[in-house]
């Protein structure tokens, strides 16, 4: 009898799972966000007048950890193309694959997955939408630097996004082709400025690009919570479908990342902001949805982030929290104007000290003597503008006394965060291909 109940209850568990899938799925990655950056977040905007460091949205709904590490053809490093294939297809694959296995054959991901079975779509990044993390969920390509063949695809192999944002006018405005006018002519509502977000027409689906490549860092950019407010222009839109299936969603804070590559603190921590702010927003939108699921992790970490270094047991965040510009910015103005105290400290938003100044004349002078540049440097910025900013970031980090050991990826395992419809899925040590194959499985 004993038996014959359990079996019932096994059948009766296996009945109810089967309609207990969230109706959405919202899917964010931060990309390169390994747990040093939600530590140094949690400081950042820690109140120093009370004695406890105060909980962030992160901390909140931290849930696991997850293993990053590519097909053993690439080691154990792996790459943003093989971590979003990962992640989007439950494949480990080699670096620079976009959403094909090691033998190049394609692989469908949970973003197709649910576009077949109907639901409305919807992607939104601060890269180019052509990028490794979005292409790995929208494309299939040998290789993620196959940028223009990439945004081709996304027209020629048939347009599966109800809402698609973020960067890109150099791949989807060229010489030898203009997407952004076919896919007009196919019916798409094309944007290009973040003001026309609050008046999305609910009947078409929505294409916007808002820079060249990628968008502005956070801290430069005319909104700096550009993310947070893409997120909530395009939830509101799918809703607007009204589809009964409901919809998913790929957010991505895609330039954390780009803030590890440079070793720029300032910039990366302006990033974890708007995916902070990100993250508040879908907070209260699970409690008015609470049939929507959201997942987020990093696909790696990169910049190997230590939040103190060179022996010293301290971390000071204040200086990062006073500055209002991105390193980058405040060295493209350096480059044009006279180094003074005065105009060095209004751009800075702190008082640097003589030796200091006198780094940054120093480097402006014999920018020979500047490190090399990282991947998403500005190819286009003088010797000069790039000695300074290297020099800038050299003064944050040993102000902050931030450390870096790398300027590209590390193996190290990265958080994973959820809220919402089926979040206990995610708890515990989890492969990054298991995020996917549970996605699969809600998607069944």
């Amino acid at each position: 009898m004993k038996k014959l109940l359990s079996v019932l209850l096994l059948s009766s568990c296996a009945i109810n799972s089967s309609y207990a899938a969230p109706k959405n799925i919202i899917m964010v990655i931060g990309d390169g966000m390994g747990p040093a950056y939600t530590s140094a977040y949690r400081y950042l905007k820690d109140d120093p007048k009370t004695d406890l460091v105060e909980e962030t949205v992160f901390d909140r709904h931290l849930v696991g950890m997850s293993s990053t590490y590519p097909h053993k053809v690439s080691g154990y490093v792996t790459d943003s193309a093989a971590g979003a294939t990962a992640l989007s297809s439950g494949t480990k694959t080699y670096n620079g694959a976009i959403a094909l296995d090691v033998d190049k054959n394609p692989v469908e991901t949970v973003l197709e997955k649910a576009y077949k079975q109907g639901k409305s779509i919807g992607v939104v990044v601060t890269s180019q939408v052509n990028h490794a993390t979005p292409a790995g969920y929208l494309a299939h390509n040998e290789s993620r630097k196959n940028y223009n063949a990439i945004a081709d695809s996304y027209l020629d192999k048939g347009w599966k996004t109800d809402i698609l944002l973020g960067g890109g006018w150099k791949y989807f405005l060229r010489d030898d082709r203009n997407l952004v006018k076919e896919i007009e002519e196919s019916g798409v509502y094309y944007i290009d400025n973040y003001e026309k977000l609050s008046t999305l027409p609910k009947e078409k689906p929505i294409f916007g690009l808002f820079a060249k490549k990628g968008l502005p860092w956070a801290l430069d950019d005319t909104n700096t919570h550009r993310l947070s407010t893409m997120t909530k222009a395009a939830t509101e839109h799918l809703l607007a479908q009204n589809n009964k299936q409901g919809f998913f969603m790929l957010i991505e804070a895609s330039q954390i990342d780009w803030g590890g590559h440079g070793n720029d603190i300032v910039a990366a921590m302006g990033e974890m902001d708007d995916l902070a702010k990100t993250m508040e927003y879908l907070e209260t939108f699970v409690k008015q949805h609470p049939d929507t699921l959201v997942v987020l992790t990093a696909d790696h970490s990169t910049g190997g982030l230590t939040v103190a270094a060179n022996g010293d047991y301290k971390w000071d965040p204040s200086i990062i929290k006073a500055m209002k510009k991105s390193p980058k910015a405040i060295a493209q103005q350096l480059t044009t104007q006279k180094i003074t105290k005065q105009r060095v400290e209004s751009l800075f938003n702190f008082e640097l000290n003589e030796e200091e100044i006198a780094q940054l004349i120093s480097a402006k002078k014999s920018p020979h003597q500047s490190g090399k540049r990282n991947m998403y440097a500005d190819k286009k910025a003088s010797a000069e503008q790039q000695a300074l900013l290297t020099e800038i970031k050299a003064i944050i980090n040993k102000r902050t006394n931030t450390g870096w050991t790398s300027t590209g990826h590390t193996a190290v395992d990265v958080p994973v965060f959820a809220l919402g419809d089926n979040r206990e899925k995610f708890i515990g040590l989890k492969d990054n291909t298991d995020i996917a194959k549970t996605l699969f499985n809600l998607l069944k």
